[in-house]
């Protein structure tokens, strides 16, 4: 077996996805495949977690052999292997830790288990040359509106998190209210574009002055009782798509930029599913540019949950001597902290 990390396989399987790819030397994919199934969720408006499960398991073999076939190498050219233990839903968290300890049992290989919100971090690493710590990442997703501090592979600081439904929730929970269907974010997104921001003025949460959590279960609620409303019937679904998006996104920028000022980073990186977001991320990149910022974005393609930033995260950390044994454990909790106490969890 390889005895470096030149080669990393990374598997990923937290929600409704799951994905196996190939990484050499932290950069290169060398493969990279992922079962979507937002097809077979979309009929319910939403994920179904058993029916995630049974996906997950059908197709995370066949996907591990055609990433190697795929890279043209072997297990013997692989060097460790990094896999999604949490955040997440628990079965489908199950399916991938089971198949990376019974690699890891049978090869001997370097097993790691790596929180999903560090992958979305490290989808940045994938595309970006010389990043420098400390910097600020905005991890933005279904599940988690996060502002982070990175001060060193695996050394983070959280710095501010979501108090209730996270940005990504906000857009599916709309979307549902407005019958655009699921995944709400693309939807909203694709309308906005023909709609007028300046239509409804929605609420912005700001919270207690000086904080850097966020709130949008206040905005869906406004969203919700503005259907309801009269006033509902003189504007377009595409103005209160872009009139919920803008007031979104100004919220995430806003909040961003005064972190990066009060931290004094350098740089801001932007990560997760609502990354992809067109507003968001051509807003951000204005504003940290305008104040003096290095921006940082993946591809939309690295923004969703995929196993390249798993095994990217893996490499990074692999070098630092992270490793986990065969009781690695799922968490669908799991706290994104300094990985010297993640032994705790």
């Amino acid at each position: 077996m390889s005895s470096n990390f030149h080669l990393i396989i990374g598997l990923e399987s937290s929600c409704d996805e799951t994905s196996a790819a190939i990484l050499q030397d932290g950069k290169n994919i060398l493969s990279s495949f992922v079962s979507s199934q937002v097809e077979l969720h979309g009929k319910y408006g939403g994920i179904v977690p058993e029916l995630a499960c049974r996906k997950h398991v059908e197709v995370i073999n066949p996907l591990i052999q055609e990433s190697l076939e795929e890279a043209g190498i072997s297990w013997n050219d692989i060097g460790g292997i990094a896999v999604t233990n949490g955040p997440g839903l628990v079965g489908a968290l199950l399916i991938g830790v089971a198949a990376a300890k019974a690699i890891s049992a049978v090869t001997g290989l370097p097993l790691l288990g790596v929180n999903h919100l560090e992958g979305h971090i490290y989808a940045n690493f994938l595309e970006h040359d010389d990043i420098e710590f400390p910097f600020l990442c905005l991890v933005v997703s279904g599940g988690h509106s996060s502002l982070i501090l990175v001060e060193g592979h695996g050394d983070y600081d959280i710095l501010g998190e979501t108090r209730d439904d996270a940005a990504g929730e906000a857009f599916d929970k709309v979307a549902r209210a407005l019958n655009l269907g699921y995944p709400g974010g693309p939807v909203i997104d694709k309308m906005a574009s023909d709609g007028n921001p300046q239509a409804v003025k929605f609420p912005r949460a700001y919270l207690e002055e000086g904080s850097l959590d966020f709130s949008f279960s206040g905005i869906k609620t406004a969203v919700i009782n503005f259907l309801r409303s009269k006033e509902a019937s003189k504007v377009t679904v595409n103005d209160i798509c872009a009139s919920f998006q803008q007031a979104v996104v100004d919220v995430l920028v806003d909040k961003t930029l005064y972190a990066a000022q009060q931290y004094n980073v350098k740089a801001i990186a932007l990560a997760g599913g609502v990354a992809s977001n067109s507003l968001l991320r051509s807003v951000l990149e204005n504003e940290a540019g305008r104040n003096g910022f290095r921006f940082m974005r993946p591809s939309p393609e690295l923004c969703t949950d995929n196993a390249s930033m798993i095994a990217c995260a893996g490499y990074y950390l692999f070098r630092e001597g992270h490793r986990s044994d065969l009781a690695l454990d799922v968490f669908p909790s799991l706290p994104l902290i300094r990985r010297e106490f993640l032994k705790e969890f």
